[in-house]
């Protein structure tokens, strides 16, 4: 028999995650781990209580470096491809951003830090290399585009994550939500930011693939830290309200769609001081005033059966013609309840509205419910 990850690439934690026991699978060509012995229910649970470890090495590290040495106008050349405001982006600061297409669609999300002389952008893993070269065929008279191939992604997330890193660098015990900053951790270079993609408190550490295992190791020697694989991955950030690329967000969904109104700052909106000037402006800017026909929304399934994505949604238990979709669902382990995603119509966007989601040919009743399902803990 083939093994079926013979073709897969491996991460710098491959060997690791096999020798931890994680249970390997095929993700975004990469053969990553789905769990570990704990098993996703108690790693889901484990990270929202303490810390779980996550290897994202899969994800895309790119520096953008402006030609002229000036980090504002490698800035500015980014703006030409996000509706966010990237030039008022402090140093030592991160922010979410959307790559966006002509009409209005959005190619890719993505995090931007502003690290003193150049940027650094954090992309997803599936869209690793459409946006590698989306970056340098629009932006390579301004900036040089490098993806670094020569660095792990490490994610710690949940409320020991604090303690267990600061272990081994205390300086990040005074980092705030969004803050970047290079730290030393067992000899090796790391850019830290404290972020994540759980709803919890925590940090992604870059780490030259050389230190990967060895910081790995070292954290996972916390009694608080576990290994954690993308099945609870996908739980903590569905029960945090998070989209994931592919699923939730996608070149049929405009940002105020998808209801990622606040990632669009006000200088980049209409009557601000750079509105415009991305792709898609003329589709996404009259959104902002008028709404977008359909919107993101979250689903409370009644009972306790998990409704997945692609699940159809109807006005009644007996209408024909669905009136929206599902686009991520499963059961939250924080909340005890099964949780969802999806698209209705805005004029069923609001809290409380009633529907029937299709459950392998039954109609279960499901109300549109607020985002996210749990308090986020990030620290401010």
């Amino acid at each position: 028999m083939r093994d079926e990850t013979a073709t897969l690439k491996q991460t710098p934690l491959t060997a690791l995650n096999i020798e931890l026991g994680g249970k390997m699978v095929g993700f975004a060509g990469y053969e990553m781990p789905v769990q570990f012995p704990l098993g996703v229910m108690k790693e889901h649970l484990h990270t929202r209580e303490k810390a779980g470890l996550f290897d994202v090495s899969h994800m895309g590290q790119v520096i953008l470096r402006a030609r002229s040495g000036r980090v504002e106008d490698a800035a500015l050349a980014l703006e030409r491809l996000v509706p966010v405001d990237i030039l008022g982006l402090k140093p030592g600061r991160q922010r979410y951003a959307l790559f966006t297409d002509p009409q209005g669609g959005i190619l890719d999300d993505l995090m931007v830090a502003n690290r003193g002389d150049h940027l650094f952008v954090v992309v997803n893993a599936a869209c690793k290399a459409q946006d590698v070269a989306h970056m340098t065929a629009h932006l390579s008279d301004l900036c040089e585009v490098t993806e670094l191939t020569d660095r792990a992604l490490i994610a710690l997330q949940g409320p020991a994550a604090e303690a267990a890193l600061a272990r081994f660098a205390p300086e990040v015990a005074g980092m705030a939500f969004m803050d970047v900053r290079d730290v030393t951790i067992l000899s090796a270079d790391c850019i830290v930011s404290r972020s994540g993609y759980s709803g919890e408190d925590g940090f992604e550490i870059s780490v030259p693939a050389r230190a990967a295992v060895a910081v790995t190791r070292a954290l996972l020697s916390d009694p608080a830290v576990e290994p954690v694989g993308l099945g609870a991955r996908d739980s903590l950030r569905l029960e945090a309200g998070l989209c994931l690329y592919g699923n939730d967000i996608d070149t049929t969904t405009t940002p105020v769609a998808a209801a990622l109104e606040w990632a669009v700052q006000k200088v980049r909106r209409s009557g601000g001081a750079r509105a415009g000037g991305f792709p898609g402006a003329d589709v996404i800017l009259p959104e902002f005033e008028q709404g977008a026909a359909r919107r993101r929304v979250g689903i409370a399934p009644e009972g306790r059966a998990p409704i997945r994505a692609g699940s159809a949604l109807y006005l009644s238990e007996t209408a024909t013609e669905a009136v929206g979709q599902i686009t991520s669902g499963g059961f939250g382990p924080t909340v005890e309840a099964p949780v969802a995603m999806g698209y209705v119509p805005r004029s069923l966007s609001e809290i409380g509205t009633r529907l029937f989601a299709d459950l392998r040919g039954k109609r279960l009743p499901v109300t549109v419910a607020d985002l996210p399902f749990i308090t986020p803990r990030y620290k401010r």
